[in-house]
């Protein structure tokens, strides 16, 4: 998901195309998937980053796809009636620089084929990191979004951050909670990559993957 204009990080670089450490978020997103089990991935485009759609027009590890602009769940609508997609499908949005193969796969892992699934991080979390917190489930207050879901054979699961009965994963992965969305995400996001054993997965819980699911 990579149409957002970006204007709250205050720069004239559209939001997939803004820079951490260096590098276009879209770039370490893609970075991750294509180390990632997923089999093929769509880039959800709108006209509100035409320069972003260029760029991944040129990038042979993705397949463009046209959306409105009009926000992540009509985007993602679009997306998912598209000929070249079919459920289930991995969403994930382009404002996680720091998303790694390795947390992509133990998302995959969790999902149990069935369904959908949302993936969110406890608003403690983003506190404890400095990082903002732009919305959080409704029927779960102290959790809040990761921009990461699988979305299962109904279109209707699309908007999966509001339905109470939708099954959750819940991450303690520093790199799930740092949604770049203005100019102290990128902060954190810069500093959390220039730490030492960051490469190695500093932030995640190890027990994650037995702890980690609520429903």
């Amino acid at each position: 998901m990579c149409g957002g204009k970006g204007t709250r990080l205050e720069s004239t670089r559209e939001k997939p195309l803004y820079p951490i450490a260096g590098e276009p978020m879209i770039d370490r997103v893609l970075a991750a998937l294509s180390d990632s089990a997923v089999a093929t991935v769509h880039a959800a485009a709108s006209p509100n980053a035409p320069g972003t759609r260029t760029r991944l027009e040129r990038d042979e590890r993705v397949r463009t796809i046209e959306t409105p602009g009009e926000g992540y769940v009509a985007d993602l609508l679009a997306a998912l009636e598209s000929p070249a997609v079919s459920p289930p499908v991995l969403s994930v949005a382009a404002d996680l620089p720091l998303l790694a193969a390795t947390v992509v796969d133990r998302v995959l892992a969790v999902y149990g084929g069935q369904g959908s699934l949302t993936v969110c991080v406890p608003v403690a979390l983003k506190h404890r990191l400095g990082v903002s917190i732009d919305s959080r489930l409704e029927s779960a207050t102290h959790l809040a979004p990761t921009g990461v879901n699988v979305v299962g054979a109904t279109d209707s699961d699309a908007n999966s951050n509001q339905r109470k009965s939708q099954p959750m994963h819940v991450s303690y992965d520093s790199r799930l909670a740092i949604n770049v969305n203005r100019p102290e995400d990128a902060r954190v996001a810069a500093d959390f990559l220039a730490g030492p054993g960051t490469r190695a997965g500093v932030g995640a819980d190890a027990n994650e993957d037995e702890n980690g699911v609520s429903r």
